[in-house]
């Protein structure tokens, strides 16, 4: 659409933005496949997605993150932990607390992960995607951060 174009309609506004909505979890959806992290549910993923953003927190923390009770956190934890994914350690400022984290296996695994899911979007731009529909997708990329940051 140019500058001078005229904004959509709000019905069409609508429509674009359900299939934003929809393309996005599809895209996420392909992505975690080619990730190839194993079978998790949501909250191990949510979990394990905070621990690296934020680095390491105790179970009352991550729960309170989630919105959970410190027992199902500790259900989730046991799952993680059991898989060599997270690990523990005593609080050095309240021994009665663990302090968690990922494991650098798993640390090893997520690296290897993101650069599996980024040659999958290499690949795909690159071979199924025009010279001009690969810049359309630059310029596209460009407004979605901007739609983010709003």
């Amino acid at each position: 659409m140019a500058k001078n174009d005229p904004p959509l309609d709000t019905d069409s506004l609508h429509v674009l933005a359900e299939d934003l909505r929809v393309l996005t979890g599809k895209l996420r959806r392909r992505l975690r496949e080619e990730a190839h992290l194993g079978d998790f549910t949501p909250s191990q993923i949510q979990v394990l997605g905070l621990l690296e953003r934020e680095g390491p927190a105790t179970v009352t923390e991550l729960a309170r993150a989630h919105g959970m009770r410190p027992q199902s956190m500790g259900e989730t934890l046991s799952v993680l932990k059991a898989a060599g994914l997270v690990s523990g350690a005593p609080d050095p400022n309240d021994g009665r607390q663990t302090v968690l984290t990922l494991t650098p296996a798993f640390r090893k695994k997520i690296k290897a992960s993101r650069a599996a899911r980024e040659d999958w979007l290499f690949r795909t731009i690159q071979t199924r995607f025009s010279a001009a529909e690969q810049k359309q997708l630059a310029t596209g990329v460009e407004l979605l951060k901007r739609l983010i940051d709003s």
